[in-house]
């Protein structure tokens, strides 16, 4: 019997032992984020997440070197990683800086590699050097502050690195902005390690031996974060204004109008798949395009024409990140847009190209055209009433009839009427003699 057990013991250590062995190592995802915190990125990090959770990860790596980006992104970026149900760690390599330094503190711990840097966080308007008004960069301090308590952190380190008011003693002064570089940041252990590799990284978690999982964003995660910077923005709105009005200018629909809808349709792409806008924008600029085809059928520039213009423009403005942003991005494509437009009309017209679709040749009188036939040579001649003159009637002169008037009294058949003036088609006679 003592026999039975020992060998059942022996033989549930040997099961548990080959299963523990046979046993699939821990998969740790690496989520490189290089470039700007930006909208297209952070549709491959929610991508990037969903994958990880359902191939059960131990634990994501957000891989990080950027200078920074959109402060929105960044904050809907921290929900996304507070969501997350394994560990999520930070590896500068080699910088996070302003809404980078956000995003390892808002992990679980970050690590840096040699020489990496981190902070410079002071929130400034896009496209410029101006920083934001206080309430943003009060509400932007606390942010910073609030996921430093939350890693075990210095908040008042973040928050230096926020504001150039900010002094820590034996750190930075009154005046500037804080950066820390790795070993600065171990030593005021603002950061968990410095770490050269990944390998040692993983060795530093207790991960050593997992599976490691490298995910890359698609090419439309890169397209659609590249088509929403407000440079590449701008130069698709200027293309597609400019593009209309050479569909304008020209018979027919052909290639320009096809570019102009390409324009139009990468710009409100991007910003819809990015999550930077909704459905109401596009609804918007189809709307105001079917009041300019309205308009185009009704003679003059109305309501119509109007409420087109001001709903296209409106489209374009709630696009954008931000209506700051898009004000500047419609005022600069429209200013674009028009000196191309001269520029390219004066340069097509002095080759002659225009001429095969617009007609710039005048019929006029004094070239001897004339858009019905003229009449003025029967000033002064006479003729004879073929029918009562009530006062519209028929006179014959020199051998053809004429539609005619008389200057208001009746004018009976038979009667010598002489032509006293013409207007137009409009041949006004009067009678020879008294009736």
């Amino acid at each position: 019997m003592l026999r039975k057990v020992c060998l059942l013991l022996v033989f549930l250590y040997g099961l548990i032992f080959f299963s523990t062995a046979l046993a699939a190592p821990p998969k740790v995802y690496v989520v490189p984020l290089r470039g700007e915190v930006e909208p297209g990125w952070l549709v491959f990090l929610e991508r990037s997440l969903e994958e990880a959770a359902e191939n059960g990860a131990a634990c994501i790596i957000l891989e990080l070197d950027t200078p920074g980006g959109y402060i929105d992104t960044a904050k809907k970026a921290r929900q996304l990683l507070d969501d997350f149900p394994s560990p999520v760690y930070a590896y500068v390599k080699p910088h996070a800086l302003s809404a980078g330094a956000y995003l390892a503190l808002a992990a679980d711990g970050f690590f840096m590699a040699p020489g990496s840097t981190i902070g410079a966080a002071e929130p400034r308007l896009t496209g410029g050097k101006e920083a934001v008004d206080e309430k943003q960069l009060s509400s932007w301090e606390a942010e910073m502050r609030a996921v430093a308590e939350n890693q075990g952190k210095d908040p008042l380190l973040a928050a230096a690195m926020v504001r150039k008011e900010i002094a820590v003693e034996g750190v930075v002064s009154s005046g500037e902005l804080l950066t820390l570089t790795a070993l600065e940041a171990e030593r005021l252990k603002f950061s968990d390690g410095t770490v050269p590799t990944m390998e040692e990284l993983l060795q530093v978690l207790d991960l050593q031996g997992a599976e490691v999982v490298r995910i890359s964003p698609t090419t439309w995660e890169i397209l659609s974060g590249w088509l929403i910077k407000p440079t590449v923005a701008t130069i698709l709105l200027s293309l597609a204004l400019l593009f209309l009005v050479l569909e304008v200018l020209t018979a027919g629909f052909g290639i320009a109008g096809l570019l102009s809808i390409l324009c139009f349709g990468l710009y409100f792409g991007g910003h819809y798949f990015t999550g930077v806008s909704g459905w109401l924008p596009v609804f918007l600029f189809l709307f105001g395009i079917v009041l300019l085809l309205v308009e185009a059928f009704i003679l003059g520039f109305g309501v119509f024409g109007v409420g087109g213009l001001v709903s296209v423009a409106a489209s374009i403005v709630l696009s954008a990140a931000s209506t700051d942003i898009g004000l500047k991005m419609l005022l600069v494509s429209f200013l674009i847009s028009g000196m191309a437009g001269f520029l390219l009309f004066k340069y097509l017209y002095r080759r002659g190209t225009l001429r095969r679709f617009i007609l710039f040749d005048a019929a006029t009188r004094e070239q001897g055209f004339s858009s019905s036939v003229d009449l003025h040579y029967l000033t002064g001649k006479k003729g004879t009433s073929i029918t009562p003159l009530r006062p519209a009637g028929i006179v014959e002169i020199e051998s053809s009839r004429y539609d005619v008037v008389s200057e208001g009294s009746y004018v009976p058949q038979g009667v010598a009427v002489e032509v006293v003036k013409v207007e137009g088609r409009r041949v006004v006679v009067r009678p020879l003699r008294e009736i």
